[in-house]
């Protein structure tokens, strides 16, 4: 199951950023230390046969060239306005997945984005993390979730 966990956010990360941001060099690669400092963490909820939550973390510099491409706008510093687009590719990226897992027995739905500080202490029975790097900065994904 963690595999085809990895597998589909791998995928779905590699197809939002192909199609919204144009980034077509995508690598990925596991990682031990997962760490929100300095970064803007979102948080997706899951609900249903699995229940937990996915966090992305994206470096702050990564996010502002995300958004600039987005938007053609140039921006110095995390605001709402960035915030609220880092969340809705964290949205496009997690619809993306339940898509994908949908042919499976289990069924799941996922919540709205919040920029949030992961729970550190609670325990999971599935957890996988990766680091996908691209040409503009890297994104840090955390899957945490129990079985309903």
């Amino acid at each position: 199951m963690e595999n085809k966990l990895y597998k589909a956010f791998v995928d779905a990360t590699y197809n939002v950023f192909n199609l919204m941001l144009n980034i077509s060099e995508i690598s990925d690669h596991p990682i031990e230390d997962f760490s929100t400092e300095n970064e803007i963490a979102i948080s997706v909820g899951i609900v249903g046969e699995l229940q937990g939550e996915v966090i992305y973390s994206f470096p702050v510099d990564t996010s502002l060239s995300m958004v600039k491409i987005m938007s053609g706008m140039e921006f110095d510093d995390v605001d709402i306005f960035v915030t609220s687009a880092i969340s809705e590719i964290a949205n496009i990226i997690s619809g993306n997945v339940i898509t994908a897992l949908s042919g499976s027995e289990l069924k799941h739905d996922i919540l709205p984005p919040v920029q949030d500080v992961p729970n550190v202490d609670k325990e999971y029975e599935i957890e996988s993390s990766c680091c996908i790097s691209t040409s503009i900065g890297g994104v840090s994904l955390k899957v945490r979730l129990n079985r309903a």
